[in-house]
């Protein structure tokens, strides 16, 4: 049987949790979630654990804030004044907002203290200092397709 390496599509259920068993998502009662491996559209620990998995196959990953999110930055941390915020952004401890840096990325923030005078936001991803477990079961494995360039190059 095949078994997952780099580039190849794959759809797995999955569980995720934190140490302390609380679960923070899952894809039971949705569709798969399909990515292709090594192409950083999960977390790295996730990538790294799908390389050969067989299909049927089911794993317990578990994964290092380091190969998750990453550690907390305080650097991600801003205290900026109460007035920078439009009037009508209603602002309570927990509530994500979307922030533009000068450059014009979006960037999602969690407001972490309202003060009468200044508010302070967090940009760090809300799972940033947490290691994570997965609990993955491997549903498919699709190779990525050939590129047929269609100009006689005899690479496809």
């Amino acid at each position: 049987m095949a078994a997952v390496k780099q580039g190849d599509v794959v759809r797995i259920h999955y569980t995720g949790k934190l140490r302390d068993g609380s679960v923070f998502d899952s894809s039971q009662g949705r569709e798969p979630l399909e990515f292709t491996v090594g192409a950083g559209h999960v977390i790295k620990g996730m990538d790294d654990g799908m390389l050969g998995l067989e299909v049927g196959q089911s794993k317990l990953l578990e994964i290092l804030c380091e190969e998750a999110y990453g550690p907390v930055n305080p650097e991600a941390r801003q205290t900026i004044p109460r007035e920078s915020i439009p009037a009508d952004i209603p602002l309570e401890v927990g509530i994500q907002l979307q922030m533009q840096s000068p450059d014009g990325h979006v960037m999602p923030v969690t407001v972490v203290e309202v003060a009468e005078a200044a508010v302070t936001l967090d940009a760090n991803h809300q799972l940033a200092g947490e290691d994570l477990i997965f609990d993955v079961e491997l549903v498919s494995i699709n190779a990525p397709k050939a590129v047929e360039h269609g100009n006689g190059c005899g690479c496809c």
